[in-house]
């Protein structure tokens, strides 16, 4: 099985200056937690996603987008 790491929440985390651990604990959630998130072997509930995306001013869509992604260009119409 493939790992796949969620490469924006990790990047918005280091802006921020937040450890692992630090992040873990505001969010109410283990590192071990954290970690199975990020690498995507767990699925990250939605009101956590939504905490991350208020407290760093950033869309969900954003926080979730997997390396390779092509952004989406609105259809014409």
């Amino acid at each position: 099985m493939r790992m796949v790491i969620l490469r924006n929440i990790e990047a918005e985390r280091v802006r921020s200056g937040l450890s692992k651990e630090a992040l873990s604990e505001q969010l109410g959630i283990t590192s071990k937690t954290y970690l199975s998130w990020i690498r995507g072997t767990t699925e990250i509930p939605s009101g956590k996603l939504r905490l991350m995306s208020q407290k760093w001013g950033v869309t969900i869509e954003y926080l979730l987008e997997l390396p390779g992604d092509e952004p989406k260009e609105p259809k014409a119409g």
